[in-house]
């Protein structure tokens, strides 16, 4: 019966946000303490709910003081150079532009987090999908599934929990998976190339006037597609779903956000900036210290240093408070799901009936199905709960068919691609508020993509020998 309820709680939940009946802050916390009702196990639903709140505070506060961080360093002018360098090679071509989403994606994904991968990427390319009219919700897909392929690198989190769980090197388990990783990478880097395609289609081409010789400082699109035309600005999308028109003064700010004569800027401390935060990601990837106490001190130190009046570091906290506010909303909501699901027993039901559900014809190939299970375990699980619950179940269930723990490690990271836009990642909050995508349009968006990605390197993998 918990198996059921486990499924049907999710599958609401699920058609809820994507067909937008309710907000996925209500339904992340309305959802689940029905189910807690049904279940009869009302009464504890406090307990459970404090034991999820009490789970992912740390991450919570990890993304509060991240987003005042890298709010502050967008600020600053710090990645200002970044965005122009890729506004240069991406030319105002939609097909350039999503490849040059993807890329950065993957290449900022090296510091081992989501967050910081999604706050750089929609803070890079925001301004210029705006500007083109392009849909953000490839923006968001595109992101999402080169962050999941990257975050398999053993200081990302799910290459540690295997090998933690089933007592193995990370470097035994990852390096012989890069081949068929960057499979995946290729992958993701070709459908961002078709839907850059799609995309140039569907608005036709443009470009951007060389700033030395544009009559103003701020770059100018002009038409360049079917009918040629005097030079128009795109201030609002042409196509491309409802979640991407926004009406507001809000839009307008960040489509200045590299406006030359914005007053935040501090070009005297750009190289303190820069050594500010080769500084925390370095420290990050080491682990000297708790990620949430690094962003913390990062975050006050930074604001100290830019702002030293207290109104300017007042302004700037403010100025980044919808999202801190919306993101750390959504991630203690997220708890309620999360803490009803375990509390419960549902999740362990439901992954005792998958594994139940093996066919014993399939026990030499136990590394097949756990790269296949990975896609939806580890979509409507945490890695906590898939990498230390169930993946050493299934790792037994293969040993005792010849299949190595090794293999059974490598298999359990396919799903990846997928896991980044689970509803159970706070970090995906982050990317759809920051892009003010709806969580539900970019779900059905992402999905189909991700699990092609993740078949894809599964395949990959079967094919190298790793899995």
């Amino acid at each position: 019966m918990l198996t059921i309820l486990g499924f049907a709680m999710i599958a609401t939940f699920l058609v809820l946000i994507m067909t937008k009946k309710m907000s996925p802050i209500a339904a992340l916390v309305l959802i689940p303490a029905l189910f807690c009702v049904a279940v009869g196990k009302g009464a504890h639903l406090g307990d459970y709910v404090i034991d999820g709140v009490s789970s992912l505070a740390p991450t919570a506060a990890m993304l509060m003081f991240a987003i005042v961080y890298f709010g502050v360093m967008i600020d600053v002018g710090l990645f200002d150079p970044v965005v122009r360098g890729i506004l240069r090679f991406c030319k105002a071509d939609p097909m350039r532009v999503v490849v040059g989403t993807a890329v950065l994606a993957a290449i900022v994904s090296l510091d081992g987090d989501g967050s910081t991968t999604f706050m750089i990427t929609v803070s890079a390319m925001y301004p210029l999908y705006k500007r083109l009219g392009m849909s953000l919700v490839v923006m968001t897909g595109v992101a999402a599934m080169a962050n999941g392929v990257m975050n398999t690198v053993p200081w990302g989190g799910p290459t540690a929990r295997a090998a933690t769980a089933l007592k193995l090197d990370a470097a035994d388990i990852f390096v012989p998976m890069i081949p068929a990783l960057l499979v995946g990478l290729l992958g993701v880097f070709g459908l961002a190339y078709v839907l850059g395609l799609r995309e140039r289609r569907r608005l036709g081409a443009l470009r951007i006037e060389d700033e030395e010789s544009a009559p103003t400082k701020e770059a100018v699109l002009v038409g360049a597609g079917a009918a040629a035309g005097p030079a128009r600005p795109l201030k609002r999308p042409v196509g491309g779903g409802t979640d991407d028109v926004h009406d507001g003064d809000d839009d307008e700010d960040l489509l200045k956000g590299l406006d030359p004569d914005r007053p935040t800027l501090r070009p005297r401390l750009y190289w303190f900036n820069a050594l500010l935060t080769g500084v925390l990601l370095t420290a990050m990837i080491l682990e000297l210290l708790p990620i949430p106490v690094l962003f913390l001190l990062g975050a006050a130190l930074a604001l100290s240093v830019n702002y030293p009046r207290l109104p300017d570091q007042k302004a700037r906290i403010a100025a980044h408070a919808d999202n801190v506010l919306n993101v750390s909303g959504m991630v203690f909501a997220a708890a309620v799901f999360t803490g009803v699901l375990q509390g419960t027993g549902m999740v362990d039901h439901m992954a005792g009936w998958l594994v139940d559900t093996v066919p014993e014809g399939l026990g030499p190939h136990m590394a097949l199905v756990t790269g296949v299970l990975s896609l939806p375990l580890t979509y409507f699980m945490s890695n906590d709960g898939f990498y230390f619950g169930v993946l050493p179940v299934l790792a037994e269930a293969g040993a005792a068919h010849g299949v190595t723990p090794l293999e059974m490690a490598r298999a359990s990271l396919v799903g990846q691609p997928l896991h980044m836009s689970s509803p159970l990642v706070p970090a995906v909050y982050v990317l759809v508020g920051m892009a003010r995508v709806e969580f539900g349009d970019h779900t059905r968006f992402v999905v189909k993509w991700a699990a092609l990605t993740c078949l894809l390197i599964l395949a990959a993998g079967i094919l190298f020998g790793t899995i």
